[in-house]
């Protein structure tokens, strides 16, 4: 089975068949990480463009690794240093990558919808790294993929996600992902940090932990976003951590075997205790390895060539 899309612009809308391709693409990429001499000629020729709008670790180095892994020519371009700051639209800026004969662009933008928008202009595939408060869809995807590699499936799982989901892009990602794949999510956090809209997302809301965290099986701590706290959506962080935060006791609740994600970057003591973020039921540092092999695997995927991963 071949990718049928032009672009990646989110999980809504994917069907089980899509987000299987990717998984079951990315486990021989993650023996690739493994190797001594990580290169293989799987995109050679091929150029790779990441545009990035917003900062990022993670996302964008992965993305650059990723394609470097397998040959492909990789270029990083940060809007603070480019023509944005000069006035240069979206559209525009996007065409004269395009005109550079670019085969795939990365854009991680702080507008939701920019990566659609983007793709309706240019030649090259779009894979989305994060827009707005919409999706982060390869964040999602590698998060099932660790679940799935840590648990052997996704069906019938119950995941809890936890925190900031109002504003947060990914839990959106998951949210859709995880139930194509047949997992129960239950989402929980402040009143304030719960879209009006999440029930007609088809998961359970919680506003309280201990009720979230029952019989779960995986834990998903999302990032408390500081930089929102000037609106007043909860009283103090102090507050936050005492009434959300994860810790041991409350992983009681969950099912013997949980696993603990974090997509990063952590802030421990308020969203996520130390000795839960550094045990071995949490998967946070593996998440990032998988990162980069699922990163390879949509690389590949959109522009690998017939010459194989094996090599």
């Amino acid at each position: 089975m071949s990718w049928r899309h032009k672009d990646l612009l989110g999980l809504r809308g994917l069907e089980k068949k899509d987000i299987e391709l990717i998984l079951d693409t990315a486990a021989p990429m993650k023996d690739i990480i493994g190797r001594d001499i990580k290169k293989v000629p799987t995109m050679r020729g091929k150029s790779v463009v990441c545009l990035f709008y917003e900062a990022s670790t993670r996302t964008r180095t992965s993305f650059e690794l990723a394609g470097k892994y397998m040959s492909a020519d990789t270029v990083n371009i940060a809007a603070s240093s480019s023509s944005v700051v000069k006035g240069e639209s979206l559209i525009d800026t996007g065409k004269t990558i395009d005109a550079m004969g670019t085969d795939i662009i990365i854009i991680r933008h702080g507008a939701s919808g920019a990566p659609h928008l983007l793709a309706k202009h240019v030649k090259a595939r779009i894979v989305n790294a994060g827009d707005g408060a919409h999706e982060h869809p390869t964040q999602a995807l590698l998060d099932m993929f660790t679940i799935r590699e840590r648990k052997g499936t996704l069906q019938g799982l119950t995941v809890t996600i936890l925190g900031d989901i109002f504003h947060s892009r990914v839990a959106r990602s998951n949210i859709w992902g995880l139930r194509t794949m047949g997992a129960d999510v239950r989402v929980c956090g402040p009143s304030t940090l719960l879209p009006p809209d999440i029930a007609e997302l088809g998961v359970k809301a919680y506003t309280r932990i201990d009720e979230a965290l029952e019989g779960a099986d995986v834990v998903n701590v999302l990032r408390l976003q500081l930089e929102r706290q000037q609106k007043g959506l909860f009283p103090t962080i102090r507050e936050y951590a005492r009434t959300f935060g994860l810790n041991q006791e409350r992983l009681k609740r969950c099912k013997p075997d949980v696993l603990v994600l974090h997509p990063g970057p952590m802030n421990r003591g308020v969203e996520i205790a130390d000795d839960v973020a550094d045990a071995d039921f949490a998967a946070i540092e593996e998440q990032v390895t998988n990162g980069v092999a699922v990163r390879m695997a949509i690389l590949y995927l959109m522009g690998g060539t017939s010459s194989g991963i094996a090599h």
